[in-house]
Formats: C-alpha cells, sequence, structure tokens
C-alpha cells in the first residue's frame, strides 16, 4: 500500500433500499490519479482482508459483500486468500478474462466461491461461456435510453446474472432500475433523501427523543428520564430491548427503565437516543442514508479520540451523526441546532466544519465522497494515511454491528 492512498466506499443497494454490500477503492494523491496497477489490487485485496476478516470473529461485516477492482494476476494471487470467497466480488473487464486461460481461472475462482463481476461489458458480443461463470454483471444506467436498456436486462435476467446498475443518482432512477429487474445499485444513494411528504416540524416521536436528550445533557435526575419515558410505550421497550441485547452480557433480564438507564449511563444514552432521532423520522429517511450517518460518526470519533479528550471525542459521534440530520429529518441544518441548542464547537462543525470538531468530520466525510481534501486533511490532523484506513474499516464493522 502506497502511505498516501486512501480508501473510499460506495455502498450497493438492493431493491429493498438495503445495504448488500460496499464497493472498496483507492483514492488517490493528486498527480497520481490515474495510477492502477497489479500492487494496488492485490494491496487492498490484502489490507481489506486482513482489516475485516479476523481469526475469531470471522467476517466482521456478516453477509455483506465486498465488490474489489480486480485484475488477471490478482486472480492467482496468495493475498486472495484472506478474503473469504462468499463475501467478495471481483470485478474484471471483459480483457481480462479473455482466452482460455482467463476462463479457466476465472472457473477456478468461481469454484472456490468466489463472485466475479464484469464491467463495461459489450452484450452485443458477450461469450455465453464468461456469462456462465458471471455472479454480477454492469450495466451503466441510461434514462434516456430505457427501451434499448430493457431489452438488454430482459435477456440477462434468463441468466443467473446479478445486475449492478451504475450511475444511478436520484431515487427516480433507483425506483426506475428497480421496476426493470436490476438487482443491486451503485450512485449517490447515500447521500440523497428518499423523496417523500414534506416535513412540518419534528414528529411526535422525535420531540419525545429530543426531550430525554436535553434532560440528559442536563445532567437531570434519572427520575426525570423515567418519567419522560414512561410516556412513550415503544420508546421504552426500544431501550429495554437494547440494554438486554446480548452485547451488555447483563446476567438476568432488565425490566425497570431507571435500572435500565442506571446501567447505560448518561453517554452511552445520548448516543443511542442520537441514533433514534435519526431514525424516527417519516420525511427524507433511508436504510442506507442511516448508515451513512453512524458511519460518518464512528469514523469521525475513532480519528479524534487519540487527540482530543474523551468527552470531546464522544461528541466526535453526535457531530458526525448529526451532520446528515437535516437531510434525515427532513428541516434545515439551521432549525436542527435551534432545536437541539449545541454548543459552539459543534454549531462549528455541523455549518462549516470548523472549530475542534470540524477537521475531524471533514476528513470521515471526504472518505465517503472521494474528495481529493482527503489528503490534505489527514496531513493537517497528522493522522497517517494507513491509520484512517483502519480507522475506516472499523467504523464499517462496527456500524453493522450495531443494534439500534
Amino acid at each position: 500500500m502506497h502511505t498516501a492512498d486512501f480508501i473510499v466506499r460506495e455502498p450497493l443497494l438492493d431493491p429493498k433500499q438495503q445495504v448488500l454490500g460496499y464497493e472498496l477503492s483507492w483514492r488517490q494523491s493528486a498527480g497520481d490519479a490515474d495510477r492502477a496497477n497489479e500492487t494496488d489490487f492485490a494491496a487492498l485485496a490484502e489490507f481489506v482482508g486482513r482489516q475485516l476478516n479476523d481469526a475469531e470473529a470471522g467476517w466482521l461485516l456478516g453477509g455483506q459483500l465486498l465488490f474489489l477492482q480486480a485484475s488477471p494476476a490478482l486472480l492467482t494471487a496468495e493475498v486472495l486468500q484472506a478474503l473469504p470467497p462468499k463475501n467478495t466480488v471481483l470485478t474484471l473487464g471483459a480483457a481480462d478474462l479473455a482466452g482460455a486461460a482467463g476462463l479457466a481461472v476465472a472457473k477456478e475462482r468461481r469454484a472456490q466461491g468466489y463472485g466475479l463481476c464484469l464491467r463495461d461489458a459489450d452484450f452485443n458480443v458477450l461469450d455465453k461461456a464468461l456469462l456462465g461463470l458471471l455472479t454480477h454483471i454492469e450495466v451503466r444506467f441510461d434514462p434516456e435510453d430505457l427501451g434499448s436498456q430493457a431489452r438488454i436486462y430482459g435477456a440477462l435476467k434468463q441468466s443467473s446474472v446479478r445486475m449492478v446498475a451504475r450511475g444511478v443518482s436520484t431515487w427516480q432512477q433507483y425506483d426506475s432500475c428497480a421496476a426493470l429487474g436490476l438487482d443491486a445499485f451503485v450512485g449517490k444513494l447515500h447521500l440523497t433523501p428518499r423523496p417523500g411528504p414534506p416535513a412540518k416540524g419534528l414528529n411526535p416521536a422525535q420531540t419525545v427523543v429530543l426531550q430525554l436528550m436535553t434532560l440528559v445533557r442536563q445532567n437531570a435526575e434519572i427520575r426525570e428520564l423515567e418519567a419522560v419515558l414512561k410516556r412513550d410505550a415503544a420508546l421504552s421497550f426500544k431501550l429495554l430491548r437494547y440494554i438486554n441485547s446480548a452485547g451488555f452480557g447483563h446476567g438476568s433480564e432488565i425490566h425497570s427503565l431507571r435500572h435500565a438507564v442506571t446501567l447505560l449511563g448518561y453517554a452511552p444514552l445520548f448516543r443511542w437516543l442520537s441514533l433514534l432521532l435519526a431514525t424516527a423520522s417519516t420525511s427524507g429517511y433511508s436504510p442506507v442514508l442511516m448508515q451513512t450517518a453512524v458511519i460518518r460518526g464512528r469514523l469521525a470519533e475513532l480519528l479524534g479520540t487519540p487527540a482530543l479528550p474523551r468527552g470531546e471525542a464522544e461528541n466526535l459521534f453526535v457531530a458526525g451523526l448529526f451532520s446528515l440530520l437535516d437531510r434525515l429529518l427532513g428541516i434545515p441544518m439551521a432549525e436542527v441546532l435551534e432545536k437541539m441548542q449545541f454548543s459552539e464547537a459543534l454549531a462549528q462543525a455541523l455549518l462549516s466544519r470548523d472549530g475542534i470538531y470540524g477537521p475531524y468530520l471533514a476528513l470521515a466525510e471526504a472518505c465517503e465522497l472521494n474528495s481529493a481534501l482527503v489528503s490534505s486533511l489527514a496531513a493537517s490532523l497528522q493522522i497517517e494515511a494507513e491509520e484512517v484506513n483502519q480507522l475506516h474499516l472499523s467504523a464499517l464493522a462496527w456500524s453493522h454491528n450495531l443494534q439500534l
């Protein structure tokens, strides 16, 4: 891995708006954007496999897939063994798999369980033998030519290959592709609110959560928090389910709200309420937007933890999560800040990426935008590329295992 390389991610959605996996690639430094060689492909595969495939816990992303750009050499490289076959899809061009030798290697990897995705395919001359080996095939969505695309999609649906639509940038395009039978979608949907009825302020569920968050920030008595919780049966149920989940490891089941709040503690309770506030939206909400906010918050927190006091680092999670709250709630960020009454430092980060939290939030954001600023932001914070990449994948795994 080159010292200036940063991993960027792009989620792939299924027709039900759920994240089925991620495409990971390098973001090269300025002047090096066209570099892509065998060393890069192997380095990415080796690094990702080492970070996400734990010897004891197994694959840290559960059933989610990883799509990695590959090459013929990578198909035969030892580093490929670091990646679990059933969770790995290798993307190659038609030329990479041309000829008997290419087909033989592809057949061997498919027999081992690895997925194969074909990009930039000419559907008019697609080799049927190759098509039979593929698990996925990329198609470039063109809203101006739906007729011919529909014919191509119809023909591909007769095979077992799954179609991955690239360039899907709006939810309207997503709906069109889903109606045509496509299986996965790559675009900017992880940063785009799902169209819905215009928000008319906070809904009742959000109002209750906001009231609790205010009490927590004020270090109110537990009895005051308990009184608010008792007025919302659904919220009380969610809290008890959360505290009784396997992750807490309590010997006996907790049935008391007061006991639950006491065991959880105010800082973890505020974090949990922050997540609930975002998921309680009825306008603009989509699972992938919420997941992006969670990953951004966790990555910002991990990036700042070594340099900031504990309380400050915990605030970074809130900054990252709430940086998308305007889209999740369907209300302007200024209104979000007015209702939340955040500190000046948090407000600076959310509005302009300034202040003590701003640079960490900006760096976490750059990792999902493939931004040219990622290298300079990391340098300004004196964080090496390898550490950013490790924390990025750690945040990805953490978000997958989070129970809301």
